[in-house]
């Protein structure tokens, strides 16, 4: 069979779970008014649960809809774009619906950037309003844009009274004690106290009319494989059409029955459409973590009886050796998910060994509204990321061409389905290059170079942008950073090329060891291992030691800072 039409037939779809179909209907709603679907089902029950202070789904929608008059009563109207400055809480959640509903659309700013990158996003967003954490707000305030709006919020004021009076201790201890909501900063012109909106306007938002096609809900920013980060537009179609695609693929969810932990960060398009959004359109209720800490995480999970966690690799390589780890029946969850991240071997190896519990491993970007491919219920196979979801068409192509590559052969990913940005905001450009035409059809270049085998699940081999070339041979860095992960003494590692023209690019390895190995495994020993592992050209011409490498946002290690770190030197 012709390549193209290997792959056009799905040969994955043999290997769906049972009930699981082809094809879905996308709804033609917009996000809000499948919030409100659920809010009619099932508004007794608990929506958030945040450090023990419970909201139900009726309450969450009289405070959404509270903020949409406020935000309407201000000046913000459809098309407008609201940018959300915040760490996880109540008010994410409030601000995010809020938004939507009035037909504007939401920017998520990471807590973790610098006062440059907040400026370069909500410039480049074209942001005039800003909900903002108390705490985030100097950081803000430095970056020194033009704003017409600033809602500060604080994260006491959701939380129950006696986490509450330590929460403020803690701010103020943290804060020097000085609180961002002074009655000094609130005398501002143009800035305003959450609650306060809150409690000054009814929850009658003016009617929008949403074209859920053509509306866009939200501009997620991607960290950008050069250059500054660019944002993905994504319409209200995308995100419902996901949640459907998703919900149609794990049937063992059941709408109304969940209880989900909420921890990764909303920010972050995995957090915010798998976990929120995909919780609160499904009737589940969120325990809600401000910070990912896993003491309290792991008492909660029992305290509340989760069924469902979604984690990212180094989260599972962590708890994989920690103490506490047992306090948990990981058995007894119905979803035990991993994403964002390439998960290692090694660490699904011994993660089984200790709790018996399979993590189901998923695919996706920003630009395919967070998931494309994930691993059946009921047939995981070692290796692979998965299959696409229903309505995702995938297929493997020449990363230099337009040219359909034959099944097992590696080559760049594209995919095709209603979960698919539209394309990137104000780079004409950059969507020329993703978005391509292919006899009459649209496909969206992933930049990752992958395999898919006569059954259709897929294997990843790494981004486009990080094979290393060396005298000619194609070198994975995550096939290095596999084997560097089985050795006993190593905690994390990160691998790019480094330019040498002789060669093309050297292969260096940075290596983080346990605590106790340090300074006494060298280089050569960690040299040695690799030649007994991979072939000659695979192996590490460099490799140098750190205390620490560079994250990003999720937690993955950041072979770009790696990477202009090697081109510099």
């Amino acid at each position: 069979m012709d390549p193209k039409e290997f792959y056009l037939s799905k040969p994955w779809l043999k290997y769906y779970s049972e009930g699981v179909p082809a094809e879905i209907n996308v709804l033609d709603i917009s996000v809000p008014d499948l919030f409100d679907r659920i809010v009619e089902k099932y508004g007794d029950k608990p929506a958030l649960i945040f450090y023990g202070k419970k909201i139900n789904y009726r309450e969450l929608r009289e405070l959404v809809d509270r903020l949409a008059t406020a935000l309407a009563d201000l000046g913000v109207g459809k098309g407008d774009t609201v940018a959300l400055y915040l760490l996880n809480s109540p008010q994410y959640v409030i601000a995010y619906f809020a938004t939507l509903r009035l037909g504007a659309r939401v920017t998520p700013i990471s807590p973790v950037y610098t006062s440059i990158e907040v400026k370069h996003q909500i410039e480049d967003s074209e942001a005039r309003t800003v909900v903002c954490q108390d705490i985030l707000f100097d950081n803000l305030d430095r970056a020194g844009v033009h704003l017409e709006r600033v809602i500060l919020t604080s994260i006491d004021e959701y939380l129950p009274a006696l986490k509450k009076w330590l929460g403020k201790g803690a701010k103020a201890k943290g804060g020097g004690g000085k609180s961002a909501l002074s009655a000094e900063l609130l005398k501002r012109k143009g800035v305003y106290s959450f609650q306060v909106l809150l409690k000054k306007h009814p929850p009658t938002p003016p009617p929008v009319t949403i074209d859920p096609r053509k509306d866009l809900a939200v501009l997620p920013y991607t960290g950008g494989t050069t250059g500054l980060p660019k944002a993905a537009m994504l319409t209200h179609r995308n995100l419902v059409a996901l949640q459907g695609q998703a919900l149609s693929f794990w049937p063992i969810l059941e709408e109304g029955k969940e209880v989900i932990m909420a921890f990764l960060p909303f920010f972050h398009i995995y957090g915010q459409v798998v976990v929120m959004l995909g919780g609160l359109v499904q009737g589940a209720t969120l325990i809600l973590f401000t910070t990912p800490d896993i003491d309290q995480i792991l008492t909660a999970m029992e305290r509340y009886q989760a069924s469902a966690f979604y984690g990212v690799p180094t989260l599972f390589e962590y708890l994989k050796e920690y103490e506490k780890t047992d306090r948990v029946d990981w058995k007894r969850l119905k979803m035990l998910v991993c994403g964002a991240d390439t998960l290692h071997e090694s660490t699904i190896d011994a993660w089984e060994k200790r709790t018996g519990a399979k993590i189901f491993e998923g695919y996706g970007m920003t630009e395919t509204t967070a998931v494309s491919h994930s691993t059946p219920l009921h047939r995981h196979k070692r290796g692979f990321f998965g299959v696409p979801l229903p309505n995702v068409k995938a297929a493997v192509i020449d990363p230099d061409g337009t040219g359909f590559f034959p099944v097992g052969e590696v080559g760049e990913m594209i995919l095709s389905g209603p979960n698919i940005m539209q394309g990137y905001w104000k780079r004409p450009e950059s969507t020329k290059e993703s978005m391509i035409e292919i006899d009459g059809e649209i496909w969206m270049r992933t930049g990752d170079l992958v395999s898919m085998d006569e059954e259709g699940y897929f294997h990843f081999f790494d981004r486009k942008r990080d094979l290393i070339k060396y005298k000619g041979y194609s070198v994975f860095a995550r096939h290095v950073e596999e084997v560097l992960y089985q050795h006993p003494q190593i905690k994390a590692a990160g691998v790019v090329g480094v330019p040498e023209p002789s060669v093309g690019h050297l292969i260096k390895a940075y290596v983080v060891l346990e605590s106790e190995a340090r300074g006494k495994v060298s280089e050569g020993e960690i040299i040695e291992f690799c030649c007994r592992k991979l072939a000659h050209y695979k192996v590490p011409k460099i490799v140098e030691f750190r205390g620490e490498l560079p994250k990003t946002d999720v937690g993955k290690v950041s072979r770009r800072e790696l990477r202009e770190e090697g081109e510099g030197s």
